[in-house]
């Protein structure tokens, strides 16, 4: 493998300019990419899967560099003042191995000469590594803006994700799981997405708006709610109509206030009363047998309560980035569908309570048609 090359260490030294405190959610910098350097469509499965083919060539490519990364560039870039190489190696480990199974699900299609996206049959991920090194020579020069768009938006993502990882356990996040009452997405079918909203009610239209938005689109996703906002809402318009602007939605829990419950002394009581709430407002088979972490944060000894309480820990890995300031509608729009491209599979995380994804949304359905499958909340998620 070659070594990491200087723009990269580059790139990794500027996210650590104005990294965030181990103890931080989100990132310093937000990977951004921009669909419209792609000259092809994307709303077909043959579209969808040629630019899927290209962006996990790219994706490969950039999990190569970051293999390469010292644990002195890595702490020096995160901030941090140790790191879990053990893992940072498993997760990286596992990205590779998934972007194999991805590759080979895309270029089933592959038969044939004159696709520039489609390389040798691939069997192991090293083969991966090495024909997705000699591919960039064969990229055409239309596809050139995109591809150094694309690798950009893939180191800055991976960046993201391995101070993540080089924090967990320490720290917990969406990262990993801590065992099988835990699930993040990644057993979904190819080509096949579940939307789920974070931290509402909103006290303002957002959340409604994002309802209204659903409706028209015919999708339902899983509306993770705080307790304390649901319950003022509850207070202010009742809980039966509030249960019917979820109509068709799933309910499920995100605890009663947005604070970690890696340590917080009321974490148990925070998810029972919650769930509670729930079903107490909404009916039979509406509300979902699930927690979401505020930050992705847990206890990691919590498994026996879970099964004790029925309740299994819903985690994404397809993250928006939507809260966040350094992001526009447009952006989450781009992220989404690179992460779309390159994983292939997932449930992806939006924040209700912010006014980005009832934009961002309709442009994924949009530019993505019939390429992809939504989910149904009420189905069952495979483990």
């Amino acid at each position: 493998m070659r070594a990491p090359a200087l723009p990269l260490l580059c790139m990794v030294a500027a996210l650590a300019a104005v990294a965030l405190p181990a103890t931080a959610a989100g990132p310093a910098a937000v990977a951004k990419a921009d669909r419209r350097l792609w000259t092809e469509t994307l709303n077909s499965r043959n579209g969808f899967d040629k630019a899927s083919r290209a962006s996990i060539l790219t994706y490969a490519t950039a999990l190569q560099d970051m293999q390469k990364m010292a644990d002195a560039d890595m702490l020096a870039a995160f901030k941090i003042k140790s790191l879990n190489r053990a893992s940072v190696d498993k997760w990286l480990k596992s990205e590779l191995a998934l972007s194999l199974a991805n590759y080979q699900r895309a270029a089933r299609d592959c038969a044939g000469g004159g696709d520039w996206t489609c390389v040798a049959p691939l069997g192991n991920v090293e083969a991966l590594l090495r024909q997705a090194d000699s591919w960039q020579k064969s990229i055409p020069a239309g596809q050139q803006a995109w591809h150094a768009n694309l690798s950009a938006f893939a180191h800055a993502y991976l960046a993201e994700q391995l101070r993540l990882a080089a924090l967990f356990p320490k720290v917990s996040s969406e990262i990993d799981r801590f065992g099988p009452h835990e699930w993040n997405g990644d057993t979904l079918e190819d080509r096949q997405f579940l939307l789920t909203f974070d931290d509402g009610p909103s006290p303002g239209p957002n959340t409604d708006d994002t309802l209204a938005m659903l409706a028209a689109a015919k999708k339902t996703g899983v509306f993770f709610v705080l307790g304390e906002n649901l319950q003022n809402r509850v207070n202010k318009a009742g809980a039966a109509k509030v249960a019917a602007s979820y109509k068709n939605q799933c309910m499920a829990s995100h605890g009663w206030q947005h604070q970690s419950h890696a340590k917080w002394d009321q974490w148990q009581d925070s998810i029972t009363r919650t769930h509670a709430l729930l079903n107490t407002t909404f009916g039979k088979g509406d509300v979902l047998p699930y927690f979401r972490p505020p930050y992705g944060q847990r206890p990691a000894d919590s498994a026996p309560f879970f099964q004790q309480q029925g309740l299994q820990v819903a985690l994404w890995n397809l993250d928006s980035q939507d809260w966040s300031s350094q992001v526009t509608a447009d952006d989450v729009s781009n992220r989404m569908i690179a992460l779309m491209l390159i994983k292939r599979h997932g449930v992806l995380l939006f924040h209700d309570v912010h006014n980005k994804a009832k934009s961002a949304l309709p442009v994924i359905f949009d530019e993505l048609g019939t390429a992809v499958s939504w989910r149904d909340c009420q189905q069952a998620l495979p483990r």
